[in-house]
């Protein structure tokens, strides 16, 4: 067990894109609008033009700095390359029908929503604090991994919004047990609040739900986060320099990926430093 709660049989780092594997699926099938994000328009279904012919980005080096910040901030939880090598079976959009590319950009958003669910179950059961309910974690998150292999017409027919309700029921639960453990949990609940551009220098925010919470451009500069629940906050270009968010929970990928940080911010193992931080931001 290491300190975060998880093991070396942890799940989780296969639940993060494999390009490779994918046929640029969020390049295609996801549409995006001229803003502070992406430099052009782009309709869904709709492949982007810097996607090449081997399904790779052209300007993948380049993203930040030609405008696409918000390609470097996604990350499909890994349902790209099982939509791609599973669901059809090494079929591409491009040499199948169009009625299958179609079916394919429909069927992948769906899919990505049941592996942000995995992502979040997988931690559940990662938690010690959480074991009073990881018999109905393990059930349902079985059940979970049961739809996400569903045909594209089940997975095109699938109501994800009632399986989520299901998953949050028991995430909610979840971070009442953990947010317990830190002797502050139910004290300091800022779920969805509203604190963009908030002046939390230093915070203590330990075991405070930030569940939902808009947390654009505050200043969380070596805030303590540690058993905070950070799952849906907003944190694009929230300043986590120096920040402490080791034992934070629900927190994922995109979310680092859209906030700022260096070399100082602590995170809990099972992610990854984003590449854009460095030690001077």
């Amino acid at each position: 067990m290491r300190d975060d709660g998880t093991t070396a049989q942890d799940p989780r780092p296969a639940l993060r894109a494999d390009c490779g594997q994918c046929f640029g699926l969020c390049c295609v099938a996801l549409p995006f609008s001229r803003s502070a994000d992406f430099a052009i328009d782009k309709d869904a279904g709709k492949p982007c033009p810097n996607l090449a012919g081997d399904f790779r980005c052209g300007i993948h080096t380049r993203l930040r700095e030609t405008g696409f910040t918000g390609c470097t901030v996604y990350d499909c939880f890994g349902a790209g390359q099982r939509v791609s090598q599973e669901t059809y079976g090494g079929v591409d959009w491009r040499s199948g029908s169009p009625r299958l590319a179609r079916e394919m950009f429909d069927v992948f958003p769906v899919v990505r929503q049941l592996h942000e669910l995995l992502w979040y179950l997988n931690e559940a059961l990662a938690l010690p604090a959480a074991r009073p309910v990881h018999p109905d974690v393990r059930r349902v998150l079985d059940r979970t991994e049961e739809l996400a292999r569903l045909t594209p017409d089940e997975l095109a027919a699938l109501d994800v919004g009632a399986h989520r309700e299901k998953v949050n029921k028991l995430l909610l639960r979840t971070s009442e047990l953990v947010r317990a453990g830190t002797g502050r949990g139910g004290k300091k609940d800022r779920r969805g609040a509203d604190l963009m551009g908030a002046r939390l220098k230093g915070a203590d925010l330990r075991g405070v739900s930030l569940r939902g919470a808009y947390l654009i451009a505050a200043d969380l500069t070596g805030a303590d986060l540690r058993g905070a629940d950070l799952i849906g906050a907003d944190l694009r270009d929230t300043d986590l320099t120096d920040a402490d968010l080791t034992g934070a929970f629900f927190l994922t990928q995109p979310q680092l990926n859209a906030a700022r940080g260096g070399a100082g911010t602590r995170l809990p193992e099972s992610l990854t430093r984003p590449g854009h931080w460095t030690p001077g931001d």
